[in-house]
């Protein structure tokens, strides 16, 4: 392609011996001049074009002249100042060869064109936004058809498009609702994408939405494993059960769910809640929920288990369940026998 920084064409020779007459010629390349972003000049050959002795000096000018002249698009001034038929049959000869070749870009022909000289150093930004990441996650959540799920729960288009603007911004940029709103705002196009006005991206509005989506958490979640099943073959036969705390700095005096209780992080002075998750070997989340902060771990398969069966493909009839020796009690491992299932675990 020519360089955004083109000069000029030329031709350059060198003297060959022609294996058609025997005799010594010139043999010619067309060589491009141009500078670089860094300012420097530099050369390289566009074509290689052979032995031309049947045109003469000034003829050989005259081609050279014309095929700048249609990489500048001075289409008229070229045909209005030569008209000799060999010169324009080899300008267009070599022309179209370097068209063929995808030496230049075929676009620079086109009249319509209006090329403009500008200086790169003036030119400025503004309200820059990322916007790579956030298409990557929302081709995915429609690949899921997440938006189409939502709408039939009977969300408006609006809801739906705030939603979408919710999840990805928390794959992309996961941090609190008042700083998501701000990124959205400031930073990012997932507005854009999604079809939401950002002017009315706010912390509440955020907070709102993801309420409305925890409300319909088992019955996404479920959706989602079953579509992720069949949209990567998957059959489920290996099931990862685990379980994690986290705790909060306020209070929670409230709270139906934050209890004291043993912290994963030595936070004994602050209420926790339980995270349950279920996975499968590919990393897809089959079923989670929460528990209460001093709820043992071993106390929570059997709620799990009941679920599982929901959450995991019809086509299986006997998955292996993996648990670690927190939850492998004697009574527990009686249950996941019972219901059908196989159990890998550290003895306790």
């Amino acid at each position: 392609m020519v360089n955004s920084y083109f000069s000029a064409m030329y031709f350059r020779s060198s003297i060959r011996r022609n294996p058609i007459t025997g005799e010594l010629s010139g043999y010619y390349r067309l060589v491009e001049s141009y500078r670089s972003g860094f300012g420097k000049v530099c050369h390289r050959t566009i074509l290689t074009v052979g032995f031309i002795d049947d045109l003469s000096s000034a003829q050989l000018a005259l081609v050279q002249k014309g095929l700048n002249d249609h990489l500048e698009g001075n289409h008229n001034r070229l045909f209005l100042q030569n008209d000799d038929i060999l010169v324009n049959t080899y300008i267009d000869k070599f022309f179209k060869q370097m068209i063929k070749e995808k030496r230049v870009d075929k676009t620079i022909t086109d009249k319509s064109r209006d090329w403009q000289t500008i200086d790169i150093n003036t030119l400025k930004n503004k309200e820059i936004r990322e916007v790579g990441a956030e298409w990557l996650c929302f081709q995915a959540a429609k690949q899921l058809s997440i938006d189409t799920f939502l709408l039939g729960k009977g969300w408006d288009q609006e809801k739906v498009s705030l939603a979408m603007t919710h999840m990805v911004s928390r794959a992309v940029y996961p941090a609190s609702e008042y700083k998501t709103s701000r990124w959205a705002r400031e930073n990012s196009a997932i507005c854009e994408i999604t079809g939401y006005d950002v002017n009315k991206v706010t912390k509440d509005k955020l907070y709102h939405i993801s309420h409305a989506l925890y409300r319909e958490k088992d019955a996404l979640e479920q959706y989602l494993s079953h579509c992720t099943n069949e949209l990567f073959d998957l059959q489920d036969k290996i099931i990862l059960y685990d379980l994690t705390n986290t705790y909060f700095e306020g209070e929670k005096r409230g709270s139906q769910l934050a209890r004291f209780g043993r912290s994963k992080e030595k936070r004994s002075d602050a209420r926790l809640v339980v995270m349950a998750v279920v996975v499968n070997t590919e990393g897809f989340i089959k079923y989670s929920t929460f528990y209460e902060g001093n709820k043992a771990d071993c106390k929570t398969l059997a709620d799990m288990i009941d679920k599982l069966r929901l959450a995991t493909s019809e086509t299986v009839k006997k998955a292996l369940v993996v648990i670690d020796a927190g939850i492998a009690t004697e009574e527990n491992l009686e249950m996941i026998s019972k219901k059908g299932y196989d159990y890998l675990c550290v003895s306790r």
